[in-house]
């Protein structure tokens, strides 16, 4: 689904990423584990290019997300996006915040039906049966979750663990076809870290392709299809969870592991 080809960012002198290549298939779960300021937050976002790589090229689909003639906002929809902070609209309702996205784009594209006059064999829905369509959507996956009783209450009203299961649903309202997520739990008290984790694992179940960086070592012992150890911007050793946790390569790996296991 996605391939790392050579990639590089530098922040002016600083070279945060060097040399990263990496494929990454469907359903496959991935986590990257590091120290803090390895470059792993950086990767993520240089994926669906909300950093412009330095060098490298990142293939989602066979399509280059780096070549500047490609519409990124039409690949970045298929690529959802949770970040630390949850990053809510806090004047919007946690049904308008999900929403929100889905219902521009579906009118958007209705709009560019009609305009082409491509209207036979397509169907023209209204304003009406999009938001009817994407709040039933959005309930389903508040359901999901167990937050649909919160759909009409604002993100101030929410704890910590809420807003974000909340994103998370915003992420998933687009249908994505992969899911990255930037330390979903290191803004979380303790206590609500349990309840993210239970969504992100039940996402793993139902066979999401999920790239997801984090400090949360259990999580990637239990999901992971495959870990990523990075350090000093490169990858230095990837396997299996029990390669990586059990029987660990790397010098700096092993140094890392005794020190957060």
């Amino acid at each position: 689904m996605i391939e790392v080809v050579n990639l590089n960012k530098s922040f002016g002198d600083l070279h945060v990423l060097k040399d990263i290549n990496i494929t990454i298939h469907k359903g496959e779960k991935v986590v990257v584990i590091g120290p803090s300021g390895s470059g792993k937050s950086t990767f993520l976002r240089c994926l669906n290019c909300m950093e412009d790589p330095t060098s490298g090229s990142i293939l989602f689909h066979g399509v280059d997300l780096t070549d500047m003639k490609v519409d990124i906002n039409l690949h970045r929809q298929k690529m959802g996006m949770v970040f630390q902070h949850f990053n809510l609209f806090n004047n919007k309702t946690v049904l308008e915040n999900i929403t929100l996205a889905p219902e521009y784009i579906a009118k958007k594209q209705m709009r560019k039906l009609k305009l082409r006059r491509k209207s036979y064999g397509a169907e023209i829905k209204s304003a009406k049966q999009i938001k009817e369509e994407t709040k039933a959507n959005a309930m389903e996956l508040l359901e999901r979750v167990g937050l649909s009783d919160k759909a009409e209450a604002y993100p101030s009203q929410l704890s910590g663990g809420q807003k974000q299961r909340v994103a998370i649903v915003r992420s998933l309202a687009m249908q994505p076809e992969v899911m990255l997520f930037d330390e979903p739990t290191s803004a979380l008290d303790p206590e609500m870290v349990g309840e993210v984790l239970e969504v992100m694992k039940d996402l793993a179940k139902s066979g999401m392709t999920m790239v997801v960086v984090t400090h949360e070592m259990g999580f990637a012992r239990e999901v992971a299809d495959r870990v990523l150890f990075m350090d000093d911007g490169r990858i230095l050793e990837e396997g299996t969870p029990d390669a990586i946790f059990n029987h660990p390569q790397n010098d700096r790996l092993k140094e890392f592991l005794s020190k957060v296991l």
